[in-house]
């Protein structure tokens, strides 16, 4: 199967990982392959250890990279990159990409029940494992699902939304994509439905919630920063405010030094810091991505280094 995906903020993410030849690096959601195949171009000695779950990205990559002997393919989460990386012999790394969120080839395979604008079972599983959108959608209490869509949604109307999720299933099961993009319109008030599809944010947040994703950010930014070697890399990209928030955050607790007081005339919490940002501000698409990939509009890259 091919998966298609055009990476984004390619070039600027490339010289951010500032790659050498004989390094070892991880594309830990490597998808089709886009990053991956600019950092193997950069390798002589060095290795690329590429990680995805989802099945049809794994064999995608198995037949891109099958005769690059500086390739190893791991099927698996990011956020278990260290257990992943230490069960193969790697403790160390020179740099590590995380390209975060859902890929063009998801979204666009109907099937997988990412979008709201094609019928098809919702399901909206990465891995295609585990529980689904529809399972949630039908099992979850009014309260928990408020809860999701307001949350990772950043959705104003999600207590209508929910109610509606609620009355409609009590006539039978919710279990397309289109089934609920209708609940959600039609409890919304009509100004928002001239805004964009209403139901985006919902399904962004049952997305969210299906794959633990705010979850396993948090988890595979630790790992990955742990097995960073002095002078390493760690560049992300996000697409939505809930995960840039985290990835900042993340990377000013590492880049903080002494947390004294500032009247302190000496030092005495001891604190170094452990990292510094290559990019103080997040680097985003230049108007001929944007031009040539409308998905480029909301990413945000951010790049710091361990020291």
């Amino acid at each position: 199967m091919e998966f298609s995906h055009i990476p984004v903020l390619l070039e600027q993410t490339i010289e951010g990982l500032n790659i050498k030849e004989n390094g070892i690096y991880v594309d830990g959601t490597a998808g089709g392959g886009g990053h991956s195949s600019e950092i193997l171009k950069r390798l002589k000695s060095g290795r690329l250890i590429s990680i995805d779950q989802d099945p049809d990205a794994i064999l995608t990559l198995t037949q891109r990279f099958k005769s690059n002997e500086n390739s190893i393919i791991i099927k698996g989460n990011f956020a278990d990159i260290k257990e992943l990386l230490l069960n193969r012999g790697v403790g160390r790394l020179d740099g590590v990409l995380l390209d975060i969120g859902v890929s063009s080839h998801q979204l666009d395979t109907a099937s997988r029940g990412f979008s709201f604008h094609e019928d098809a079972p919702l399901d909206m599983r990465m891995s295609q494992s585990g529980a689904t959108a529809a399972d949630l959608v039908n099992s979850l209490s009014f309260e928990e699902l408020r809860r999701i869509i307001f949350n990772y949604g950043e959705e104003k109307y999600a207590s209508s939304i929910a109610k509606g999720i609620i009355s409609a299933r009590e006539s039978g099961e919710i279990k397309t994509t289109i089934e609920l993009a209708e609940i959600v319109k039609n409890n919304v008030p009509q100004k928002v439905r001239r805004d964009g599809h209403p139901a985006r944010k919902t399904f962004q947040a049952l997305r969210i919630a299906v794959n633990d994703e705010l979850g396993v950010l948090e988890r595979g930014l630790d790992g990955a920063f742990e097995l960073l070697g002095s002078g390493g890399r760690l560049a992300v990209i996000t697409f939505h405010s809930l995960e840039d928030r985290i990835v900042k955050q993340k990377m000013a607790s590492w880049c903080t030094g002494c947390t004294c007081p500032k009247d302190f005339p000496v030092c005495v919490c001891g604190n170094k810091p452990l990292a510094k940002l290559i990019n103080k501000k997040p680097i985003c698409a230049n108007e001929t991505e944007l031009s040539q990939n409308n998905r480029s509009r909301s990413a945000k890259l951010r790049i710091c280094e361990k020291i």
